[in-house]
């Protein structure tokens, strides 16, 4: 093993060993529940498991009164709105038939929501957005609270959707999951037109129709968006964490072989049930190895920043303490192999056709940076997921693939990387901590030193770059009062092409900002997510225009030129809004998250570690305890 990726697991173990001890116990003994008393549904007493039964077909009615074949819960982010979640239309009646000819009886038990951030972008409902991820996890945790199941499909695919179904599953840790992906749509437009088109519309060159054009030639079919943000980079994790099939990640919907692998994930959820012969509860396979699978793969991949995160709030629902200190230290020595858009012009397509997952698990095994001795969904070790799908005679089958990658300018191995560190660097400073993706970001660009101009809101921004106020000089734009306390702490993707813009007429132009860049950031220097953020009187609520400030991605550092003692002296300008302005879009359904919100760097939830758990009826974080609150009379808001 690389010494930095064993360290880091170490130290990670040690410092989550009482929350991780405790959730394992809670989890192992639910599980040895699960091993003596047969199917959960054994235990429920008549009433209850007629209600449970009542609308089944005759088959899985008379299935389910016995006690031999396991029950599996479908949870699903279906809907037709967004294009990664289309597909999913079709599958609980294939999982459905798999799971019965496996020997088990699957029951669609529950949906949960699914908001696409392409299309909330720049409007109110971005700023539920980080929020959604709580709400899915609660869900998910409705749909398995029933006790009729001994394992779940997980369908879902973006943003929020799968480190939220992940939470929720994780709170049912004796059972296992399996991630079963959708697949991405076919490359459309080359992503370097859709850039170069973007920058266009925000100059006014062209209009509205033609920018609508590119945009459909882009997101143009059911699949995933195919750059690689939040969505492709969840797909990604989630394979190296071992909860999906192996290579299920980016096969394109349908095809047969997509098909194939949807039937194979129903089949293999009941082998691996406490009544099979492989029982793989999701508890022990999100474990601190995993974990670091996971953050050195985003890394080594450039992957989408909102992970710094997720993984951070994936982690605590499984009991560990993963901190941005561990992400920076795998960042030092996790070295950059993938070129996919923002970080260069391929998309996920190529990628797959480079090689894919099994070329760059395969390399990194071989390279000491990932932990082999997991338990995955597919087995013991992660060297299972050297191996790709085939189909042969209409059955799945994996085969070894060691090829390496057959475009080295998207996907190379640890020996002749992109570049020796990886693309996500964490900052600090004067100003708090920090996240700077600069796997797209010119070497030149990676350090800048400037005047702050700041906004309280992204609009202000818009607003000053249409009526010319910000050409023709360098500046650093602060955003502030966007973190997850202020307003949910939205992505703030429509701020790049203006800035991109200035960056291309040889501006020197930087963004800091307690809010979210999204896995699409690009081009531009940033150091997002801010902690602590301007809503909780972070420093970057003192922030004045013309004020230095240095962002620095090469060592590291983001600081306001100014003596600490005026700094100190200051006190903070603007301010979030207050409940009673939230309103419109559900935003003021969602001021109990607002204010329980922990800080970006504790993964900017609402919930508490796992097995560290405060008293019943608050949130807690850190710690720090805030009323749940419950919902007040429209008009008649008090602190919901």
């Amino acid at each position: 093993m690389n010494r930095t990726v064993q360290e880091v697991t170490e130290r990670l173990s040690e410092r989550s060993l009482r929350s991780r001890t405790a959730y394992l116990a809670r989890t192992g003994a639910a599980a040895r529940e699960a091993r003596e008393r047969g199917p959960a549904r054994a235990s429920l007493g008549c009433a209850n498991l007629a209600h449970g039964i009542a609308a089944c077909s005759p088959g899985d009615k008379l299935a389910l009164r016995g006690n031999e074949r396991p029950g599996v819960a479908i949870v699903s982010a279906y809907n037709d709105m967004l294009s990664a979640h289309q597909p999913y239309e079709t599958y609980p009646a294939v999982l459905k038939e798999a799971v019965r000819e496996a020997g088990g009886v699957a029951q669609f038990a529950g949906g949960v929501p699914a908001m696409c951030d392409g299309i909330t972008q720049g409007r109110a409902g971005m700023e539920l957005s980080l929020y959604s991820r709580e709400v899915i996890a609660m869900a998910t945790a409705i749909a398995l609270s029933h006790d009729m199941f001994d394992g779940s499909l997980l369908l879902g695919v973006c943003d929020k959707i799968v480190p939220g179904l992940l939470i929720g599953a994780l709170h049912f840790g004796h059972l296992p999951a399996i991630f079963v992906p959708a697949g991405p749509m076919p490359s459309g437009l080359p992503n370097k037109v859709k850039a170069r088109t973007r920058q266009l519309f925000a100059e006014g060159k062209i209009g509205r129709g033609a920018m609508l054009d590119a945009e459909a030639k882009s997101y143009h079919s059911p699949g995933t968006c195919t750059f690689y943000g939040t969505a492709n980079s969840n797909q990604v994790l989630m394979e190296v964490m071992g909860l999906h099939l192996p290579g299920a990640t980016f096969v394109n919907p349908g095809t047969e072989l997509r098909d194939g692998l949807t039937r194979a994930a129903a089949g293999r959820v009941v082998r691996i049930t406490a009544h099979g012969d492989e029982y793989t509860p999701v508890a022990e396979v999100v474990d601190e190895k995993a974990l670091v699978n996971a953050a050195v793969t985003l890394l080594a991949t450039g992957g989408s920043t909102n992970h710094t995160m997720h993984l951070v709030a994936i982690a605590a629902a499984a009991g560990i303490e993963l901190l941005w200190d561990d992400l920076a230290a795998l960042s030092a020595v996790v070295p950059l192999l993938t070129r996919m858009y923002p970080n260069g012009q391929a998309d996920v397509n190529h990628f797959q056709a480079a090689g894919g997952m099994q070329a760059l698990i395969g390399d990194l095994l071989d390279t000491g940076l990932l932990h082999e001795d997991v338990l995955t969904v597919a087995g013991r070790g992660l060297g299972h997921y050297r191996s790709g799908p085939e189909l042969k005679a209409g059955e799945v089958v994996w085969e070894e693939r060691t090829a390496p990658s057959t475009d080295l300018d998207v996907l190379r191995p640890a020996a002749e990387p992109f570049s020796a560190d990886s693309g996500i660097r964490m900052l600090s400073g004067n100003l708090g901590r920090a996240v700077s993706k600069v796997s797209a970001v010119k070497a030149e660009h990676q350090v800048i030193e400037a005047p702050a101009k700041v906004f309280d809101d992204q609009s202000e921004l818009l607003a000053a770059f249409e009526a010319g106020e910000l050409d023709a000089q360098d500046f650093v734009a602060v955003i502030r009062y966007q973190g997850p306390s202020a307003n949910g702490m939205p992505e703030l993707h429509k701020l790049t092409p203006p800035l991109a813009v200035l960056l291309d007429r040889g501006q020197r132009v930087a963004l800091v900002t307690d809010g979210r860049m999204s896995g699409a950031s690009g081009k531009v220097p940033a150091a997002i997510h801010l902690s602590p953020e301007a809503a909780d009187g972070g420093p970057i609520s003192m922030v004045r225009d013309g004020d230095p400030i240095r962002l620095d991605s090469r060592t590291g550092k983001l600081d306001i030129l100014i003596p600490e003692a005026e700094l100190a002296a200051r006190t903070p300008e603007g301010r979030p809004l207050r409940d009673d302005e939230w309103v419109g879009t559900g935003r003021e359904l969602f001021a109990a998250f607002r204010r329980a919100a922990g800080p970006a760097e504790r993964g900017a939830g609402v919930f508490a570690l796992s097995g560290a758990e405060g008293r019943t009826g608050v949130f807690t974080f850190d710690g720090a305890e805030t009323p749940s609150g419950a919902f007040a009379l429209d008009g008649a808001e008090t602190g919901a």
